[in-house]
Parts: C-alpha cells; structure tokens; sequence
C-alpha cells in the first residue's frame, strides 16, 4: 500500500473514532523508523495518531510497552484506539516542545534532573524476561557492525583491509563485553532530547520506548548525557554521572561499584552507542533518502574520538577514526 493509500485508510479509520467529525491530519514529528506521526485536532482536543505499516513495526509492542513503562512511573502517551490489522493508533498528546527544542544552559540542569528521576525510576524493580528482549551479544554487534557497513564502506567508500576488519571486530568485543558485564535494567533504548517532551505535570513526557530492552545500566544515561544531537561540557556531564551514580547506590539499582568502574562501563557503553547511532545515520541516508541526520554525524564522531584515546584496547580503534579525518 502506498503512503498517500495508507493516509487515507487513516483518515477513514479516524472518521470512525471521532464519529461527526472530520479531523484534519498534520505532520506531527519526523521518526527515524517507517512509522509516521500526524496531530488531529478535534472538539475534544488535540491528540497524536501513530501511522505503523504492520508489515514493517508492531503496534502490539507498542502498547505492551507503553503499559509496563507507565506502571513503573515514566510518563508515556496513553494509547486510546487501536487498529492492529492496519497499523492505526490514537494516542494522548504531549506537545511539541521536546528538550532539544528548549535546552540551554539556564535550564539544563532542572530538565536533565527531571530525566535522571524519571530513569532512576524505570530501572527500578524487578528484571523479568517475560516483557523485555535481552540487550544480548548478537544484538550488540550487529548494532556496531552499522557503522562498518554503512557508514566506512557504503558512506566514505573504504574498501577495508583484512587488518582493519579484524581490528573492528576485536574492538567490537571488547565494547559487548563491557555492555554485558554491566548489572541488566530496562532499557528505553533511545532516551534521548529528541524522545523527551516538556510537559507541565510528570516531566518529561517519553516517546519512542517501543524497542525497550533488558541491557545495560549505563545505556540510556549515556543516551541523555553524549546525546547525539546536543553535547555538554565534559565537568558539567561528569557532574551529572557522579549525582546519578550515587542516587543508583542509593535505592539498588547497582551495588558495590564504584564511581571509577562505572566511569569505564559508561564510557565504553558510549562507544557502542555512537558506533551504532552513525551507522543508522549514514543508512537513513543511503536507503531511505533521510538527510537530515547527517549533520549530527561530526557530534557524534567527536565523542568516540575524545573516549577511544583514554583506553588502551580502543587505540587501534582511535587511529582508524582519526585516520578518517571527519
């Protein structure tokens, strides 16, 4: 089905919910997946519909997560139809006004610390297997291989030696090894200032949580604090990693590790993340014709630059991306 036939099997479907009324759909926001989000305005206010082709995202993950998140305090979109078969959901709405869009450094720190309660609180509780996939090995190297793939090869055109493969993938688990050596939590996979929403009651509003996993403790604190879209002063975010590690001490969530060893998981963990968040970049490019991406690419490249230098398994890995002179 076509994009201009699914939109208007969606405006049919919301004639339906809304019955007497023929809202109007607007572009809402851009997503980074096959998923489109329109904004409806109808009598009974404003509100968000998620357009899911099923042949490509799960709407029933969707949902399953949205009710364990909002169980455990994270304030996500409340879902209040759905049409499975077609890919069709109506949710609540929070707004426009994302952190990126409001962040500087006058309010930084009240929005950050509204987002480090609101993870402290997600990670919270039991860890069970029946809700959340495992952040595994084969998920993570797959991940970073993204950054071989369509980033080295298909992006800049390097044709890699035999060395520098094998170098990549050494490193590569060197970075799993570090992940998975870390205490398992729930993993909102994307907590990021482009999924956080500035709302007046329960800040920050969470989007985007569907891939949620079982991984490690350190990913989504990495995700907020070297966010690939906005960076930090290097004090600033340490600050921020000190106050979160005590607060994890504090209520459990990790036990007996120091500030130090924590420091090594969040950086290394880092490294993963911006390995894998350029190969998504250069890949919605290529394959889905997405540019606008592109330009966070030089962000994101520096935090691997400045993290690979300070650890001697990731030396190999550091000339490599120096070499590439981005």
């Amino acid at each position: 089905m076509s994009m201009d036939d699914r939109r208007e099997s969606l405006r049919v479907w919301i004639s339906a919910v809304f019955p007497g009324e023929e809202p109007e759909l607007s572009p809402a926001s851009e997503d980074a997946s096959f998923r489109r989000y329109f904004r409806i305005h109808s009598r009974a206010g404003s509100y968000i519909v998620m357009d899911a082709p099923p042949d490509r995202e799960d709407c029933r993950r969707f949902v399953r997560v949205a009710k364990a998140f909002a169980r455990r305090g994270v304030h996500v979109p409340e879902v209040l139809a759905a049409d499975y078969e077609q890919g069709f959901l109506l949710l609540t709405d929070f707004g426009a006004q994302h952190y990126l869009s409001l962040l500087d450094d006058t309010n930084v720190d009240a929005l950050y610390g509204d987002a480090l309660r609101v993870l402290l609180n997600l990670q919270r509780g039991e860890v069970t297997d029946a809700v959340l996939p495992p952040y595994d090995h084969a998920l993570l190297m797959s991940e970073m291989r993204l950054f071989q793939d369509w980033y080295l090869e298909r992006h800049l055109g390097l044709r890699l030696e035999e060395q520098q493969v094998c170098m990549l993938d050494e490193s590569f688990a060197v970075l799993a090894e570090f992940a998975l050596d870390q205490p398992r939590v729930w993993v909102h996979r994307d907590f990021h200032s482009r999924n956080l929403m500035v709302i007046n009651t329960g800040n920050p509003g969470v989007l985007d949580f569907q891939d949620a996993v079982l991984g490690p403790v350190t990913y989504d604190l990495v995700s907020l604090l070297r966010d690939c879209y906005v960076a930090w002063p290097e004090v600033q975010v340490n600050i921020w990693i000190q106050r979160y590690h005590a607060q994890a001490l504090a209520v459990g969530i990790i036990r007996d590790v120091p500030l130090s060893q924590f420091q090594r998981w969040f950086d290394h963990m880092g490294v993963q993340r911006h390995l894998k968040a350029i190969g998504i970049f250069a890949r919605l490019y290529h394959r889905d014709g997405k540019t606008a991406y592109l330009p966070d690419i030089p962000r994101t490249m520096n935090y691997l630059l400045t993290v690979c230098a300070r650890y001697p398994a990731l030396q190999a890995l550091h000339r490599l991306l120096e070499s590439l002179g981005q």
